[in-house]
């Protein structure tokens, strides 16, 4: 069997925004002196007029973005997601919010998955951030085809975007020749009659991995990949719902705030029923490998399926 093809989001991002700026002369990128990490160093390379090092300035680089934005440019500004969604939070509500201007924010780094850098740099609180600001679209995508996908959607979207991406590489699980992005769109992966799991980012392949697992004991898991967390696809989570009559929610993310929240506000609504939230458990990260992290914390495929399994007994 062959070995299954891992690409690292912010990856795909840096090369995304490439191919983007080829057909797209009012796309501009800003960093915060670190194009390398973010790889938009790859941008800088192929259109160096077009890219602005903002320096150690997140705050001053979001600003300016606003105003690029303000004169019909489209900015994209990045930063790793703790300091893009942390630090500059405050002119991101306020000068790209609040007038709703067309800036797109792509942070990478975010999660657990950031690894040895620990618990200073490990942002696992950025959806929730970003949720809470009106207008704003959060998107979160599951592997490369996808991450690609979401920077030319982004684009195409007028307003505000936070778009999340991994430091590590992740499998390429959307390999359907007929997939289609869509902002604010679920996807279902795999049909389940017993549980819905609702995934996003890079729980969405351990998703599937434990559905396969569940499978095996006799459990029809349906896995749905959430790549935008808001605006939230309603429609299709309620549905699942009403027809497993539970939900699991798997994120790289507190479970305060993030996708487990965003669905249970929705389903509290229109259709209540149980829900298991997997994710950081209201707790800091850790420096280690991120693998073992990921593993430590339950969020790959085995941490998904013993806690389905466990909760559905």
């Amino acid at each position: 069997m062959s070995e299954v093809k891992k690409i690292a989001t912010r990856e795909s991002y840096g090369n995304a925004l490439v191919e983007l700026g080829k057909i797209k002369d009012d796309l501009v990128v800003l960093d915060a002196d670190l194009a390398g990490a973010t790889k938009t160093g790859i941008f800088k390379k192929a259109f160096p007029d077009r890219h602005i090092d903002c320096g150690i300035a997140e705050c001053d680089m979001m600003g300016i973005a606003a105003g690029l934005a303000a004169t019909g440019k489209v900015p994209f500004a990045s930063s790793f997601a703790m300091f893009a969604s942390g630090r500059a939070f405050e002119i991101v509500r306020n000068s790209i919010g609040y007038p709703h201007l067309n800036v797109k924010i792509g942070a990478t780094h975010a999660g657990i998955s950031v690894g040895e850098d620990g618990a200073t740099h490990q942002c696992n609180e950025d959806i929730a951030l970003m949720r809470t600001i009106p207008g704003m679209t959060v998107i979160i995508p599951s592997d490369d085809v996808e991450a690609r996908a979401a920077v030319f959607a982004a684009y195409e979207y007028e307003g505000p975007v936070y778009l999340r991406f991994g430091r590590s590489a992740v499998p390429v699980i959307n390999t359907d020749p007929d997939y289609k992005f869509e902002i604010g769109k679920g996807i279902v992966l795999r049909e389940g009659t017993d549980v819905t799991i609702a995934a996003t980012g890079l729980c969405v392949s351990g998703a599937l991995e434990a559905a396969e697992k569940l499978s095996a004991d006799g459990i029809s898991a349906e896995v749905i990949n959430f790549h935008t967390v808001k605006p939230l696809d309603t429609e299709l989570l309620a549905a699942s719902a009403k027809k497993t009559g539970r939900v699991v929610t798997a994120e790289e993310h507190s479970i305060v705030g993030g996708l487990g929240g965003a669905v249970c506000e929705t389903l509290s609504g229109i259709c209540p029923v149980p829900v298991l939230r997997i994710g950081i458990q209201d707790v800091f990260g850790e420096s280690g490998p991120a693998g073992a992290l990921i593993a430590k914390y339950g969020l790959d495929g085995a941490g998904i399926y013993e806690k389905v399994s466990a909760w559905m007994k």
